[in-house]
Order: structure tokens, then C-alpha cells, then sequence
């Protein structure tokens, strides 16, 4: 289980002035013990696999996607949820007449794929869920059809499946004229070998940095509270010809086709994180105790450099907070990381070999930024 808006106030904020989570009405403080007490109790269920002949993969209970065991091969799971980005979608239509839906979808089903092949599954069937405060909402026949033509382009680009899915109108439970949108999805392990849950990590590997392509789908209530001090909202310019707005849309990279290119490779990750919300955090989700030590941070996307700025957040905040310029990171034997980098850029997404895996304290370091994260800063178990 995760949660995609809001990373913890696991420190304080940069300045007297900043912006932070809390203030924008999330507080992972809150939300964290109780997917760890969900986790608890979810893991008392596995039993009942048995009289199936199947098994549960323990060591995937607290990560991204939860595995079983059903013979020859490992079966993945996952649902997700989009989270707030669609009312920044909403926000801007009625500023520019545009319907950005195309991209949210591909933001939704990011959310599913990119958490399912952290396991090292391969995607094979996404399900969505539609849930809008009205009948009305599905009337838009610009938005409704740009949600469908995104949502068949993004499974298309991942070579899934979508088999169905559910489009409930729950007025008193979604607002009036918005929509709460989720995807499943579904994958195999296959061969068994690419499995990638960190039982093979060790000190020594190396850490390759997939880029991002902005904000993605977290950190999205810390930006629309951001808008209030903004001089024109949404349409303040980040970069000449592109507004805040716009920059927030831009769609999450769905990063399955570099996991699939890489096993074609011969490439196996030894563990995989989606950089979600909590941040660089999320580096240390591996419940073992490594230090991940960063020599090299990727450059930042606009839209986050102009937020950090904006909303006043020192590098520490930024980085427990944000993907700040990468979204997914791959850990790799130190003498398959270059290769790793390369396969990704032939596909048109950046990648560096940014940091290795050490012997001692769970903790990321960053070192260019003199900033660390410790262990008491993450706890998803």
C-alpha cells in the first residue's frame, strides 16, 4: 500500500515561510501507521492461498506490488490510485479551453505499472476504475474521449491488456464535476529469475537514475497550494512558453519498457523503487540495512526547480518530498550499470549511474547536497 500526495513532515521546513505538506492538508504522520497496520493484517490473510496450492512471496509484503507464488512462475499485483493531479487537469481546461485528460491517463496507469515492475514482473492486464460525482462528468465528450484515447496509448506503450474496468457516479462521495481515477494491474514474473525483491542486493552495486518527466503524479497538493502565491495561478510562466500548469501535466514516463529491454539485455536488477511520494526517501524502502550513497543528482526538471523555489523548500525538503528529476531507480551489479544507462537512453529516456550500495546504517546520502536521510524517516513496514 502507498499513497501518492504526500510525503511525511518527517523534518521541519526550510524557512518560517515554507510550504509544506502539512500546510496543504496531508501529513504522512497521519496516513503511515495505518498502512503499516493494514500490512499487518493483510499478512494474516496469506494463508489462505494454501488450500489453492499457492504461496505468497513474504519478502514482497511492504514493497511496491505483492507477488505469489503459483508454480511456474510469480504472479504480480498491484492498484493504484491517480491522486489530485486531475483537478490541476480541471483548473486548466477552464483557463485554456484544453482537455489534458490523454496525459492523466497515462499518469494513472503510471502509478500501477511503474509499482508493478519493481518486482521485475513483465505488465500483462490493467483495469481501470472511473469514479465521477456525477453522471454529468461522463457528458463531456472531449474529456471523456480523451480520457479513453490516453488511457489505450498508455496501455499500448506498456503491451498490456485492458480488460475492463468499473465507472461508478458517486455524487456525495466524489465531488460535483470531478473524477477519482485508479488502475489495477496485473503481471508475471517469468522466468523466475527476474525477481527482483533484494534478496540478491549487496554492498558494492551500483544505483542508475531513470529521469522524470516532472512532477509526475505526487507531490500534487503541495503544487495546487502553491498556485495561491503565484502572480498568475496556473498560468505563470516556469520556462518561457510553458505555463505552471502546463508543466504539471506533463505526463509521468511509464518506465516498463526499459525493465523489459533490460532483461532482453541480460540485465536483472537486484531491487528496483518507484521514486513516489516520500521522495529520495523511498531509495531506502529495501528493509535491510544499506547505506545508498548518491555522488551525482540528476539535473532537476523546471517545474520542481521552480517550486522548490517558490514554496521556499531547502534541498533536504525538496528532495524528501519530490522526485526531483528522477523517478525510478534501478539497482544493478557496478559492472552491468553502464549497459543499464545505455538501454535506457536508446529508448529516449536519461539515465546515470548516480550512487552505489554500502555497508552500514540504513540511510541515503546525498552528497553533492550534504543531505541525509535516515532510517526513522521512512517507515512503510
Amino acid at each position: 500500500m502507498t499513497a501518492h500526495n504526500a510525503p511525511s513532515s518527517a523534518h521541519a521546513p526550510s524557512s518560517p515561510d515554507a510550504l509544506t505538506y502539512e500546510q496543504a492538508g496531508v501529513n504522512y504522520d497521519l496516513i503511515d501507521p495505518l498502512k503499516v497496520a493494514a500490512q499487518r493484517a493483510a499478512a494474516a490473510t496469506a494463508a489462505n492461498l494454501a488450500p489453492h496450492g499457492f504461496t505468497e512471496l513474504q519478502a514482497s509484503r511492504g514493497e511496491s506490488a505483492y507477488v505469489v507464488d503459483v508454480g511456474p512462475f510469480y504472479l504480480a499485483s498491484i492498484v493504484e490510485c491517480l491522486g489530485s493531479k486531475a483537478l490541476v487537469a480541471d483548473e486548466m481546461k477552464a483557463l485554456t479551453g484544453k482537455s489534458y485528460y490523454d496525459g492523466i491517463a497515462q499518469d494513472t496507469i503510471a502509478m500501477a505499472v511503474n509499482d508493478l515492475i519493481t518486482v521485475g514482473a513483465t505488465p500483462l492486464v490493467v483495469q481501470a476504475y472511473w469514479a465521477a460525482g456525477g453522471s454529468d462528468w461522463f457528458g463531456d465528450a472531449q474529456r471523456a474521449q480523451a480520457l479513453v484515447a490516453g488511457w489505450k496509448r498508455a496501455c499500448d506503450t506498456c503491451g498490456v491488456a485492458w480488460g475492463g474496468g468499473e465507472t461508478p457516479a458517486l455524487a456525495g462521495i466524489v465531488a460535483d464535476g470531478r473524477i477519482d481515477l485508479a488502475a489495477s494491474c496485473t503481471g508475471i514474473v517469468n522466468p523466475k529469475t527476474r525477481l527482483s525483491v533484494g534478496d540478491q542486493l549487496q554492498a558494492g552495486d551500483a544505483i542508475v537514475l531513470l529521469a522524470s518527466s516532472g512532477i509526475h503524479a505526487n507531490g500534487l497538493s503541495l503544487a495546487r497550494k502553491l498556485v495561491e502565491r503565484l502572480p498568475n495561478g496556473y498560468l505563470t510562466e516556469v520556462e518561457p512558453g510553458v505555463s505552471y500548469g502546463e508543466a504539471l501535466l506533463a505526463p509521468t514516463v511509464l518506465y516498463s519498457p526499459v525493465t523489459e529491454a533490460l532483461f532482453k539485455a541480460g540485465i536483472t536488477p537486484r531491487y528496483c523503487a518507484n521514486i513516489t511520494g516520500h521522495g529520495w526517501r523511498k531509495l531506502m524502502r529495501h528493509p535491510a540495512s544499506f547505506t545508498y550513497r548518491f555522488n551525482h543528482v540528476p539535473p532537476v526538471t523546471p517545474v520542481l526547480s521552480f517550486m522548490q523555489q517558490h514554496a521556499k523548500l531547502d534541498d533536504r525538503e525538496a528532495y524528501g518530498t519530490l522526485n526531483m528529476g528522477a523517478g525510478f531507480a534501478l539497482f544493478v551489479a557496478a559492472d552491468q550499470a553502464q549497459r543499464t544507462v545505455e538501454v535506457a537512453q536508446q529508448l529516449g529516456i536519461n539515465a546515470w549511474v548516480s550512487g552505489r550500495v554500502e555497508a552500514g546504517p540504513k540511510q541515503v546520502v546525498i552528497e553533492p547536497l550534504g543531505v541525509t536521510f535516515g532510517s526513522d524517516e521512512l517507515q512503510l513496514r
